[in-house]
């Protein structure tokens, strides 16, 4: 058996914080509204002209670090992102630029909050098939870039950031990815989308003025969606792989909400302490969600060699996707 092995992990998020004080002068809210809501307290902003390239790269160079491998050893890099550098060339193409890895393969995946899994699990099954040895997997988003700040209701939620994992072929025991598993939902659009820029709205004079070109979301619909199918997926991961909740080391949600990750635990009987939090620090950063947090969960001790980690998130499409790893 082939087990896809994380050995390396790293994170990057802007240096620029934006508190939810400083929103408060930008659009009518206040602390207690946003935090009792969200739990976020604060988010970090990319400064202009920093891309997602640039946190996907930062983040990066800290896993392959970690790893101990060389920049020659990459074979293949997957960057999930929805905000991508521009529509082509693909931002893994840029990072292979920017890191010096020329012997990699690269594409992008685009499966909203879900991207980071979504390339995680086809990391996965490349490895598993023999075509690759060592991966480089990224989740980076600039929402900050596609977030509208006159727009209460989103602006409150999106941050910026990105973290990075290295995959290697392991032979020798059964740590790494133990499964994967993904689903998608079409005909939700209108729950969370990005109108604006794509062949069905071209940008234009009348797109920009009407504000096609930045986050749309009904957010107390995709909650109810958002629990009932996390608590799902992950469920599927713990049942595939003849476990028990009670099994499960440490549960790793992506931090889009603490109200959804509470009730998700809840459903899945977690106790609070066995849930990695950091949504108060960065709010909803997409697909840099789960990665940021698994670097800081790692770094903190909270992850150690032979844990067994779940990890599941939800996104546009819709998408959802979750995974067990042994540490």
């Amino acid at each position: 058996m082939i087990y896809s092995k994380v050995i390396g992990v790293g994170s990057y998020v802007p240096e620029r914080v934006l508190t939810n004080d400083e929103l408060c002068g930008i659009v009518d809210t206040s602390d207690e509204w946003i935090t009792s809501r969200t739990g976020i307290k604060e988010r970090r902003i990319a400064e202009e002209g920093l891309t997602t390239s640039d946190i996907a790269a930062e983040a990066a160079k800290k896993a392959i670090k970690l790893s101990g491998l060389n920049p020659e050893d990459i074979e293949l890099i997957l960057v999930g992102t929805i905000t991508p550098d521009m529509i082509f060339p693909s931002t893994s193409c840029i990072v292979q630029e920017k890191l010096g890895l020329k012997n990699a393969a690269a594409f992008d995946i685009s499966a909203g909050c879900s991207g980071f899994i979504y390339s995680l699990s086809v990391a996965d099954n490349f490895i598993k098939t023999g075509k690759y040895k060592h991966i480089l997997v990224i989740g980076a988003d600039l929402l900050s870039r596609i977030t509208d700040y006159t727009d209460r209701s989103t602006c409150v939620l999106f941050g910026d950031g990105g973290g990075a994992v290295v995959l290697t072929a392991n032979t020798e025991n059964a740590r790494g990815v133990l499964s994967t598993h993904m689903h998608s939902e079409g005909g939700h659009d209108d729950i969370l989308m990005l109108k604006g820029g794509g062949s069905l709205m071209p940008a234009s004079l009348e797109s920009v003025n009407n504000r096609e070109h930045y986050i749309k979301m009904k957010g107390s619909e995709l909650f109810r969606y958002a629990v009932n199918y996390l608590k799902a997926v992950a469920e599927e991961a713990i049942k595939f792989n003849n476990l028990k909740a009670e099994d499960i080391d440490l549960f790793v949600p992506h931090q889009a909400n603490i109200r959804i990750i509470e009730a998700t635990a809840k459903k899945l009987n977690f106790p609070m302490e066995k849930v990695f939090v950091n949504v108060e620090k960065y709010g909803n950063t997409s697909s840099g969600s789960i990665p940021i947090a698994l670097d800081e969960a790692y770094k903190s001790g909270r992850l150690r060699e032979g844990n067994l980690v779940l990890i599941d998130a939800i996104g546009a499409g819709l998408t959802w996707a979750s995974s067990i790893i042994r540490w």
